[in-house]
């Protein structure tokens, strides 16, 4: 059994990584945010601390470690995306390895200077990206590796997720805390085409602003169009009709690639391949890094080619 800390435990996505560390038959210690709606934590770990504020956590883990000899294995990072760099960085001080949501980092630069710090400890920074453990990615991926052809497939990527007025609020809605929205929505989605079709050679921005983005990613095996938005006004007349705000589709040579089944436990999957020493680490996120943050420093180039 390993121990835990989780920061971010009030979060949207911190439930899942609670579940994760339960599923897998680990403990979570000490938990903190800066919002107190945390009730979730009594489904998972009714016992673990929690904190309101970093220094009170910083100190609870020192006392842990030097007085109780109870150190953490592992630091869970739920936090918004610019923060995320920070709190790994802890992490890897209290002698404890990192696992983040992503987007790991919001530069390609950040990484760099975390590997350092990998270095100067020991410890092992782990991403979250959980479509590679996806069963229907994973077969897609072999099936290209396996023809090991020049062939280039046409990829249509939509996801259009409609979010309310709270969004551009919010620290979401801020570039320089959130990285944008290929960032913020898309990055998965970025470093899951990369896994399938090899290595990026071009990219090129069509329409970008702060609600919606667009453009053409190719890749070795690859040509990708693509389109993001939370804009409930995107989303086709036949979703809205069903009462949906969500509509994603990827298209593979015109054929739907089917991979909303498998989503409920992908989170505990990763948990189980880090825990077993097969993550997801910092270069692994590197060219998806990029891609955002080329994007997101991109000229549009409008709606043409």
């Amino acid at each position: 059994m390993k121990n835990f800390g989780l920061i971010g435990a009030s979060g949207y996505i911190a439930p899942r990584h609670m579940k994760a560390i339960k599923n897998t038959n680990n403990n979570l210690l000490v938990a903190l945010d800066n919002f107190d709606s945390v009730g979730i934590l009594d489904s998972y770990f009714p016992n673990a601390d929690f904190f309101t504020e970093f220094e009170r956590f910083d100190r609870h883990v020192s006392k842990l470690k030097y007085e109780k000899n109870i150190s953490l294995d592992y630091v869970s990072i739920c936090t918004p995306n610019y923060l995320h760099d920070s709190h790994i960085r802890f992490a890897l001080r209290q002698n404890a390895n990192a696992i983040c949501e992503k987007p790991l980092v919001l530069n390609p630069w950040n990484i760099d200077g975390l590997k350092e710090i990998e270095e100067d400890t020991g410890k092992i920074v782990n991403t979250i990206l959980q479509l590679r453990v996806h069963p229907s990615i994973i077969e897609l991926r072999n099936k290209v590796k396996k023809e090991k052809s020049d062939k280039k497939y046409e990829v249509d990527l939509t996801y259009i997720t409609s979010r309310g007025k709270w969004y551009m609020r919010s620290w979401k809605g801020d570039i320089k805390k959130s990285g944008g929205i290929a960032t913020n929505i898309g990055v998965h989605f970025f470093d899951m085409l990369h896994y399938i079709f090899g290595e990026l050679q071009e990219n090129i921005v069509h329409e970008s602003s702060d609600t919606m983005a667009a453009g053409f990613l190719e890749y070795e095996n690859a040509r990708v169009r693509w389109f993001l938005s939370v804009d409930y006004e995107d989303i086709p007349d036949e979703i809205k009709e069903k009462g949906q705000r969500t509509f994603r589709s990827i298209t593979v040579d015109g054929k739907e690639l089917e991979f909303s089944d498998g989503f409920t436990d992908l989170h505990t999957r990763s948990y189980e391949e880090i825990l077993s020493g097969n993550g997801f680490g910092l270069e692994e996120n590197r060219v998806s890094i990029e891609t955002v943050s080329d994007i997101r420093n991109a000229s549009p180039i409008g709606p043409k080619g």
